[in-house]
């Protein structure tokens, strides 16, 4: 269930653009208020901060995540065709929230793992890609794995390349899904003539 946010989508959307412009660090409240068109006082009397307007951007982002993925994991198919299908909506997220997670990735720990002594990548984000590995080996289309190691790989080696593809060396979006989703797959696709 999404949360509602306290702070006005028109801010949130400023939020992003100031972020978008000037990055984590240089994204100050002043900014912020700036580029919503109102002054850094009225941010203070609302008790809105920029770790505030930084988290609400966070959760849209990831129920953003949680919506794309959803048709992956209730739709028809096989369990490969649902997980590229799931891999392929993971890019278009990034490609939603390109500048907001290019701005972020100084602060991604916080935003995509969970505190402990291994950080594990945050199950909202790995759980549904573990359902459809699991589902794809039990149907023969994908070969059996350790199911929430490949899970953590795939969000990553996806995600964090897309970004990297789409944003250090300008590719356009379907360049850099088709070849990620090519080498993603293909090492979990079982060899042929395997029962």
């Amino acid at each position: 269930m999404a949360v509602r946010s306290a702070t006005p989508p028109d801010l949130l959307d400023a939020g992003e653009r100031t972020l978008a412009r000037f990055g984590y660090h240089g994204a100050t409240a002043e900014r912020i208020a700036a580029e919503a068109g109102i002054s850094r006082v009225t941010l203070h009397r609302r008790g809105i901060t920029k770790d505030t307007i930084v988290a609400e951007l966070a959760e849209r982002a990831t129920e953003g995540y949680r919506r794309a993925l959803w048709p992956a994991l209730t739709g028809n198919g096989s369990g490969a065709e649902r997980l590229t299908a799931a891999l392929a909506a993971l890019c278009e997220q990034a490609d939603e929230h390109l500048e907001l997670l290019i701005a972020l990735r100084s602060q991604t720990d916080a935003l995509f793992h969970d505190p402990g002594a291994e950080p594990l990548t945050r199950s909202v984000f790995t759980e549904p890609l573990e359902r459809l590995l699991r589902d794809g080996a039990q149907d023969g289309s994908l070969r059996p794995v350790d199911y929430a190691d490949m899970a953590t790989v795939l969000f990553n080696l996806v995600g964090w390349t897309y970004l990297h593809l789409r944003s250090a060396h300008g590719w356009p979006p379907e360049r850099a899904r088709r070849h990620l989703l090519d080498v993603a797959l293909n090492g979990l696709r079982p060899p042929e003539g395997a029962p």
